[in-house]
């Protein structure tokens, strides 16, 4: 790890701590301010494979994985309304997803790295967003996955509504998800214009 990386490290400690703590203030009736902020961990991803390699991002994956586990140890001593901020399934759900999620986006992002300049950070992107999504919520509010924390009562995340307010029945975690989801797709495709010139001004450097 080199004195060059540590921005990317700070970057994505930042992002991470950040969407933290806005993940507990909601944003109108399905999502929360911290949907805005953590895609853009899959940015710093990028930025840092295109610029200095795969390495050197799985290192800054890690520092935002460690980062999140320290996040969610703090969360789980706080506690709201409802008991802890942070309970069991979700601090497994959100280590699982960040870390599953962010390998695949450098995977994927090596393998296209060659191609045009936009598609090795769309498709990790989108394709890390994806499954960073289905992972979270699922492990954390899906009620065929209670036998994780028993004790943990994420009834209300059952409850069976029209999806989004306005679609087919489905339980309240699955509008979430699918709204989180929205978020991240539509922010993948506007973070195509900062990764462009992050990396037009970091690749002179290397060279």
């Amino acid at each position: 790890m080199t004195r060059s990386h540590f921005p990317g490290i700070l970057a994505m400690a930042a992002i991470v701590v950040a969407s933290n703590i806005l993940v507990q203030f909601l944003f109108g009736q399905w999502l929360t301010w911290g949907a805005f902020t953590y895609p853009f961990a899959f940015l710093v991803t990028d930025v840092m494979n295109r610029v200095y390699g795969a390495g050197p991002a799985r290192k800054v994956v890690a520092a935002g994985f460690v980062v999140g586990v320290i996040c969610s140890l703090i969360g789980t001593q706080i506690m709201g309304e409802f008991g802890p901020l942070v309970t069991l399934r979700i601090a497994i759900g959100s280590g699982l997803a960040f870390l599953t999620a962010q390998l695949l986006d450098v995977s994927i992002f090596s393998a296209l790295r060659n191609g045009a300049w936009w598609r090795a950070p769309l498709a990790s992107t989108l394709v890390g967003s994806s499954v960073d999504t289905f992972l979270f919520f699922s492990i954390a509010f899906s009620a065929s996955l209670t036998w994780i924390e028993p004790a943990n009562d994420v009834s209300w995340a059952g409850e069976v509504l029209p999806l989004l307010g306005a679609g087919p029945m489905a339980p309240l975690w699955v509008s979430l998800a699918v709204a989180d989801w929205m978020v991240k797709l539509s922010l993948a495709l506007l973070a195509l214009v900062p990764f462009r010139i992050i990396v037009g001004r970091l690749m002179p450097r290397t060279t």
